[in-house]
């Protein structure tokens, strides 16, 4: 038995497995090669691509703008120079545990001292909708060529209807508007984002969508896409009985952990892979991304959480990378401040912190029905501040960083920016 295997530290010149190919899992090799490991390391990836960044997808990528290569996070020369051996296309289906032992699709069995599990999530389907093959998702480098060739196929004033306005669904939306297609957006809630951000905010950036022309439906279920004779415009179908035309249909109504190949691998799993404070799942077993669970000391609670963002997804490959290193019982726990971006119509969106559906709300500056579609809003929860938003207000927005690291109160956030004037 390793020290790895009975919480001690990681030998730094034994074996790990990195499984996952994208941001979180090549966060975790880089910095286990910087924590001084020299040992094997291998990363196992479902995809055919070196990892590559994804939120330029649903923007740049999706607009042409960018080719798809500018994505890449590291090609062959830099997992040459970490010492990774990377199996491409293979698909990790189970993983002991207590053995640290992964086996994969092609019946490849990789024992390691330690295992670093970044298996993030896929796009949630329409459960029980008749789709068509030409209903695309956004979540893979290929899926956003499919979609690109399908606007630019279907010309100039293609129709495309979006499901969800969500962040993704949103962005996908406002590139398509810049691409010069005719946009609808379907949105199951009565306000867009929210679950995330409260009715209120979520109005403002559901109004967004109605000042570059995209119809925005709220309130609005499909019940079916079916396509119709080659040449012809697919029908969505909705809830009501109204049939809605579209070239191209795409869902954005959010992710499923990756964690169908963990059901026997002895791991606690619960709308993700739950961890603890370190990230640990098991002894010598550390997750990190989309699919990583881990209990959060936030606001004075202990706190199980699931963030899908780019920069907690980085954030935590390395502080798993370091939890595996120390060990269990010396490892510190992950305290991010959470950020978050997102581009639609020329204004960026950013989020600190982890703002909740029934926080309370003041607008610092701007206003939510201002022109410009700018203001800066802070959200507080029993007494304490719990996050901000800016759009187009990066300056303002990243005064309240410090804020919430140090548990500032919600009156100490509101006066901030008056101080400042």
């Amino acid at each position: 038995m390793s020290a790895a295997s009975a919480g001690g530290p990681l030998p730094r010149d034994g074996s790990v497995v990195v499984v996952g190919a994208s941001l979180a899992g090549l966060r975790a090799a880089e910095e286990l090669r910087e924590g001084g490991f020299t040992g094997s390391l291998v990363m196992v990836g479902d995809e055919v691509h070196y990892p590559y960044d994804r939120p330029p997808l649903s923007k740049q990528v999706l607009a042409g703008t960018w080719p798809p290569e500018r994505t890449l996070l590291a090609g062959r020369p830099r997992m040459e120079e970490l010492g990774i051996d990377i199996r491409l296309g293979r698909r990790a289906e189970a993983l002991d545990a207590s053995a640290r032992r992964v086996t994969l699709d092609d019946g490849t069995v990789l024992e390691a001292d330690g295992v670093v599990v970044a298996t993030g999530a896929r796009p949630r389907r329409l459960g029980g909708v008749d789709s068509p093959d030409g209903v695309v998702v956004l979540r893979t480098l290929d899926d956003c060529e499919r979609l690109h060739t399908a606007i630019i196929d279907a010309g100039h004033g293609c129709r495309v209807v979006v499901v969800g306005a969500g962040f993704i669904g949103s962005e996908v939306a406002a590139t398509c508007v810049g691409l010069g297609c005719v946009v609808t957006v379907l949105e199951a809630l009565p306000t867009p984002l929210a679950p995330a951000l409260g009715e209120l905010v979520g109005g403002a950036l559901g109004a967004l969508h109605l000042r570059h022309g995209v119809e925005l439906r709220t309130g609005a279920t499909v019940e079916a896409v079916r396509a119709r004779d080659s040449g012809a415009r697919d029908e969505v179908t909705l809830g009501d009985g109204q049939v809605l035309p579209a070239d191209v249909v795409v869902v954005g109504i959010g992710v499923v952990p990756n964690t169908e190949w963990l059901e026997d691998s002895g791991l606690e799993l619960a709308d993700g892979v739950v961890c603890d404070a370190a990230l640990f799942a098991a002894d010598g077993v550390v997750c990190a991304g989309d699919l990583c669970r881990w209990t959060w000391h936030h606001l004075g609670e202990e706190t199980s959480v699931r963030i899908e963002h780019w920069e907690v997804a980085s954030q935590m490959g390395s502080v798993a990378a370091r939890s595996l290193l120390a060990g269990r019982s010396h490892a510190e726990a992950f305290d991010p401040v959470p950020y978050f971006w997102s581009d639609q119509y020329g204004l960026r969106i950013q989020v600190l912190g982890r703002p909740g559906p029934n926080d309370e709300v003041a607008v610092v500056e701007g206003s939510l029905d201002a022109p410009d579609g700018r203001f800066v809003a802070v959200y507080g929860r029993r007494g304490r501040l719990s996050g901000a938003l800016a759009v187009s207000r990066p300056r303002q927005l990243m005064a309240f960083r410090p804020l919430l690291a140090a548990g500032a109160t919600f009156d100490e956030a509101v006066e901030l920016l008056e101080v400042g004037r």
